[in-house]
């Protein structure tokens, strides 16, 4: 509500604004979310050709090697104090001709409503409160986004109703960002090089250490080199691997040692990855690469990669959402990301059928 009130302040500066404003041809997006949506945002960056953003300083990273991107605003710089919002709020608000509104909480709405510009679309979605609804007053068009309705078409609809996921690709970093150096262990010849996060930000969806066992023990008969990416804070993750089965030869632990902004050159090189939802599987979408997606409690019809894809997990588990995100669950890590027989045996005939498998492996 604060915001609201943040608005009705600023509104007579608005109007007054209003009438000294100049058409600039300037796009803002705003996504303050993490990895995984920054990188469902790409399609609508692509689109649009240049933007400036507002977004998580997360994802600088990433961001700062867009060249779909022109300016960098971060949301965590200018909502640290009234002071820091009110001078924001007014640099903004004359800047724009089109402000794209993809993540509609309180503070990004109160920053897309202040906007002057010609053209305001925001998302709309199911965690709207009834007090939003002055800020929407402000755009000029909405897009209805739903639990099961997919996030990346809807941002795209953002600025043409026509489009669908199909009609613009994602990116990771536009173009792949190379690092002049890389370990060498990511060209080792001779194996199915398969990419691997065993962590996820949310905890709840962290894979157990069983199912990471389970996998292996099921392409054993595989020349697999399983890579471990993660940030350093994930190292207890595969220490609980290593405490409950030693030391698996054929995984290679590269937490901690690959940066955000390394990490598309890095996973570009894997011929398949398997996550959770997390960040990393939309790197390795956006640089595309097959990904067996283990969905556990999160909606593959709001959210999932869509390139080669191979979902594993019981719809009946589904219960968190984008913008809805859970963070327990009444059922244990080990029910809802459980693999049964036949999900081993759709993995391995999907490892199989990857080109390097294929080559390596002719009669798997």
């Amino acid at each position: 509500m604060s915001y609201v009130f943040l608005l009705i302040l600023l509104f007579p500066v608005k109007l007054i604004r209003k009438l000294f404003r100049k058409d600039t041809g300037k796009n803002l997006v705003i996504q303050t979310a993490k990895i995984g949506d920054f990188i469902n945002a790409t399609p609508l960056l692509a689109y649009l050709q240049k933007s400036d953003v507002l977004i998580s300083r997360s994802v600088n990273a990433l961001a700062k090697h867009d060249d779909t991107i022109e300016q960098i605003f971060f949301i965590e710089q200018h909502k640290r104090n009234l002071w820091r919002k009110l001078c924001f709020a007014c640099r903004i608000m004359n800047r724009y001709d089109n402000v794209y509104l993809l993540q509609p909480n309180s503070v990004n709405l109160f920053f897309a409503a202040v906007c002057n510009a010609k053209n305001k679309q925001f998302l709309s979605t199911y965690t709207r409160r009834w007090y939003h609804g002055i800020f929407y007053a402000t755009a000029d068009g909405s897009v209805e986004h739903g639990k099961r309705t997919l996030s990346v078409t809807n941002y795209l609809k953002l600025a043409d109703r026509a489009l669908t996921w199909e009609d613009s690709p994602k990116h990771a970093t536009k173009p792949l960002f190379k690092p002049a150096i890389y370990p060498e262990i990511l060209d080792k010849p001779g194996v199915i090089r398969i990419g691997i996060s065993i962590a996820a930000g949310n905890k709840a969806k962290t894979i157990p250490p069983a199912i990471w066992k389970r996998i292996a023990d099921r392409l054993a008969d595989l020349p697999c080199e399983f890579y471990v990416f993660g940030a350093p804070n994930e190292q207890p993750w595969m220490d609980d691997i290593t405490r409950l089965y030693g030391e698996l030869t054929n995984f290679t632990n590269l937490i901690g040692k690959i940066s955000l902004e390394e990490l598309p050159w890095a996973i570009s090189k894997m011929d398949c990855y398997i996550a959770s939802d997390s960040g990393n599987v939309y790197v390795a979408d956006a640089v595309g690469v097959p990904v067996i997606l283990l969905f556990g409690p999160c909606c593959h019809d709001e959210q999932r990669p869509l390139g080669k894809l191979l979902l594993i997990g019981n719809d009946a588990n589904i219960s968190s959402y984008v913008f809805e995100t859970r963070y327990y669950f009444s059922q244990d890590r080990e029910e809802l990301f459980a693999v049964t027989d036949e999900s081993l045996r759709e993995i391995k005939h999907f490892i199989c059928a990857l080109p390097k498998a294929q080559a390596s492996h002719p009669d798997a």
